[in-house]
């Protein structure tokens, strides 16, 4: 289970960069009137794909962590919800990032059906530019950083 953490959180290094490269290329290019190309179509979906591999590992490990016995432990959702660690761990936190993740691949299968590229940009640059900010509001930027 260490492992799954390790990699989940090693990971997470990877899908913040990959997506603050496609959220920012998205929107200078759209703000610089740019042409979509191959490489803008990476960026999207380099993105795509390794925010679903982070969500496939979460699922994975919150599972594995048993959480559902954590909730039994201290007393049931109640108890959960009025304490700020486990309620962000076990609910607040999971729960935001598969929001992100749904906004990605909404963002990302919008994008596809537009023919010209002011209005793939503009797909991509809300819907990425919503997922990061999700994203870092929820990273546990305090076992990040010990």
């Amino acid at each position: 289970m260490e492992t799954l953490q390790f990699i989940h959180s090693g990971w997470a290094y990877i899908v913040l960069l990959v997506l603050v490269i496609a959220t920012f290329n998205a929107l200078i290019k759209f703000f610089g009137n740019k042409e979509y190309d191959a490489l803008d179509f990476r960026f999207s979906l380099f993105a795509l794909i390794t925010m679903h591999i982070q969500l496939l590992i979460g699922i994975i490990l919150f599972f594995t962590k048993d959480y559902f016995g954590t909730i039994k432990e201290v007393g049931g959702m109640g108890a959960v919800m009025k304490n700020s660690e486990l309620r962000n761990l076990i609910i607040e936190h999971p729960i935001t990032m598969i929001i992100a993740v749904a906004l990605v691949t909404i963002g990302y299968s919008k994008h596809k059906k537009k023919l010209v590229s002011k209005p793939k940009f503009k797909l991509l640059a809300i819907f990425y530019t919503l997922a990061l900010i999700l994203v870092l509001a929820k990273i546990p930027w305090n076992l990040w950083f010990n």
